[in-house]
């Protein structure tokens, strides 16, 4: 039997390696671990902490394609953050300028939760703990 113990990283290309840097440092807030400008590849790699347990890798490659998120396309839906406290957080992103849409309640969970996107229309969400 495969034993899976958790979920490593997260990679994420983008098309404009500045904006989504300064999107996932400065706004959301998270954590360089390490960045690397592969030459051969024309690519930088940017390891960012999220929490104390995942990371993200956002990747800049040459003309990537645009990601279909509207109509949703199968493959990766959207990243999850939880957050502590998600008006606070709302309230953040949205002096930032982040377009963030009305808070819902997960009718299974009863917990709130909402959803914006990244600099390539990536849906994120922020689900409260």
């Amino acid at each position: 039997m495969l034993q899976i113990n958790s979920i490593h990283h997260i990679a994420i290309i983008c098309s404009d390696y500045t904006i989504s840097k300064h999107f996932y440092t400065k706004i959301l807030s998270f954590e360089i671990l390490s960045e690397v400008y592969r030459e051969e590849r024309d690519s930088y790699k940017l390891d960012l902490k999220v929490g104390d347990r995942y990371q993200i890798e956002l990747f800049s490659f040459p003309n990537p394609p645009e990601r279909i998120s509207k109509p949703e396309a199968c493959g990766l839906r959207h990243l999850a953050f939880e957050v502590s406290n998600l008006d606070e957080c709302v309230e953040k992103l949205k002096l930032q300028w982040v377009i963030i849409e009305p808070i819902r309640v997960d009718e299974l969970t009863g917990k709130r939760f909402t959803f914006f996107a990244d600099p390539d229309n990536l849906p994120l969400e922020l689900y409260e703990k």
